[in-house]
């Protein structure tokens, strides 16, 4: 097999394979001018300039010139070009509720916290409330992390160090300051978060008594603070973390695995390094995944905004009501507004990557996105970092930049991460591990340290994808227990944690 048709609308093939010039990959097609690699696409029937180009039944872009049966379709013949916007609500409501499905109950062993949130990891987080702390926190991580203190305490997972570059010379109101917050209260008080210590310079913008003010005194127990100024400097600062880690070891160390339901848990969807695979391997198992959590009582929580552009109307048919819908539009809106006032398209993305795997526009690439995402209603919309009050499949707005949107995915209480990727990501995250999934069997292969399961199988074998999705709740259950997932044992993670900087820098 060296092609393959995904749906019988479309007019292009995919290729499973590299393809030498001069090969016929369509009966009574052209031969290919030059060698063709595999995710690229095909087409299936002659094209003339200016007419649609459908992949998994959906327009993908117009053709730039005539095209005959046979030859490559890619960026140098296919363009992004204006997709339908005024789309109906909730279409396929109905269906997408049947596609819940019904499971029998399983658990995974979680930390329970007191305000009845679950953790996967029991860690102590060190938090800059500016750029100024970055350094001071992470010397005092090394030291702690270095020393071998954390060997004594086996129900601690580790110490991480959220260091970012904003917290001061910004709007005291605004986007960027609610996004900061949110952010930083999130993982504050994340469920996997045992413990956090706030580490500020003392006259910076972002002041954590605001934060407390704002968000009330749920999980304040778990805080402790100081700032540089207020300590005498770096290194007496660095120090006085340490002794207040040691300090509070004790208690966080008091808390141990207990099985809970996976009801509990939230999974953050996220791909990156994407390529002609991604929407037909790891992306709909990753979707098969996502359904079977949700059948648990569980979350899951697709992002990156401008990745669903173009495929929107596969998430509006199903959402839960028309406020739902308006709240995703309205979104979307705002990201042609914000690309457009800044100098740029919505097909800014794909990146270079996405196109050298076989990815040639961004309405292709968001059908692949949207895969992740399953087929169950979409029952809520938040803003970035924001915490959904909902159980079930959540958008959460963000950028397609993975570190800025994983973040907020976090911050929003996700406990786990699944990351798909065709081109190959040495993506980390703390304290919510990733699960890295790769999209085709020669990545799997070449990155070994990095992938933690092949969804290639499904072209080269024939796995079913309902069959990896399986594998991969397995996965997620595993992790979630407390199995170490390939980025934890890089030790990736510490440098991933960026907020998403929005509005002026004064």
């Amino acid at each position: 097999m060296t092609t393959l048709i995904l749906n019988d609308r479309d007019n292009v093939v995919i290729l499973t394979e590299r393809t030498k010039a001069g090969t016929q990959v369509v009966p009574d097609g052209a031969a290919l001018a030059a060698s063709v690699s595999a995710g690229h696409k095909v087409a299936r029937a002659d094209i003339a300039k200016g007419d649609a180009v459908f992949k998994f039944g959906y327009l993908i872009g117009y053709a730039t010139t005539d095209i005959a049966m046979g030859e490559h379709v890619h960026s140098h013949n296919c363009a992004f070009g204006d997709h339908d916007t005024d789309l109906p609500f909730g279409a396929a409501l109905e269906t997408a509720k049947a596609a819940v499905p019904h499971v029998s109950p399983r658990t995974f062993g979680g930390y329970l916290r007191d305000d009845g949130q679950v953790g996967t990891r029991n860690m102590i987080a060190l938090i800059a409330t500016v750029n100024c702390s970055a350094t001071v926190i992470r010397k005092a991580a090394e030291q702690i992390t270095t020393s071998g203190l954390l060997d004594a305490y086996p129900n601690v997972d580790g110490v991480v160090a959220l260091g970012h570059g904003t917290g001061c010379g910004m709007a005291t109101d605004g986007l960027g300051m609610e996004y900061l917050e949110r952010v930083l209260w999130g993982y504050a008080t994340h469920p996997n978060i045992g413990a956090a210590i706030f580490v500020g310079l003392g006259c910076e913008v972002m002041q954590v008594a605001r934060m407390k003010t704002k968000f009330g005194s749920t999980g304040q127990e778990r805080f402790h603070g100081l700032t540089i100024q207020e300590t005498g400097g770096t290194t007496a600062t660095a120090a006085r973390i340490v002794e207040q880690v040691k300090a509070i070891l004790p208690d966080v160390n008091a808390t141990e695995r207990t099985p809970q339901p996976l009801s509990a848990l939230t999974v953050a969807l996220q791909c990156g390094g994407s390529d002609g695979y991604s929407g037909i391997t790891a992306n709909p198992a990753l979707g098969a995944a996502s359904d079977l959590l949700v059948g648990h009582g569980g979350s899951v929580v697709l992002a990156e905004t401008p990745e669903i552009y173009g495929a929107e109307q596969l998430l509006l048919d199903r959402v839960r009501s028309d406020a739902v819908g308006e709240t995703l539009s309205k979104q979307l809106r705002w990201w042609e507004d914000y690309t457009r006032l800044n100098g740029g398209s919505m097909d800014n993305n794909p990146s270079p990557g996405n196109k050298a795997g076989g990815l040639t526009t961004i309405l292709e690439k968001s059908l692949g996105a949207v895969a992740k995402a399953g087929s169950t209603p979409l029952v809520e919309v938040v803003g970035y970092a924001a915490k959904p009050q909902q159980q079930g499949l959540i958008f959460m707005d963000s950028p397609g930049y993975d570190p800025v949107s994983v973040t907020g995915q976090i911050a929003s209480g996700a406990q786990i991460v699944v990351f798909t990727t065709g081109r190959g990501s040495a993506f980390g995250s703390k304290p919510a591990p990733t699960i890295k999934l790769s999209t085709n069997d020669a990545l799997y292969a070449k990155m070994p340290d990095d992938m933690d399961l092949n969804c290639g199988d499904i072209v080269s074998q024939g796995v079913a994808i309902a069959d990896k999705g399986a594998d991969i709740l397995d996965l997620i259950v595993a992790s979630a227990s407390g199995q170490q997932t390939k980025s934890e044992a890089l030790g990736l993670g510490d440098h991933e944690f960026v907020p998403w900087q929005i509005g002026a820098v004064m």
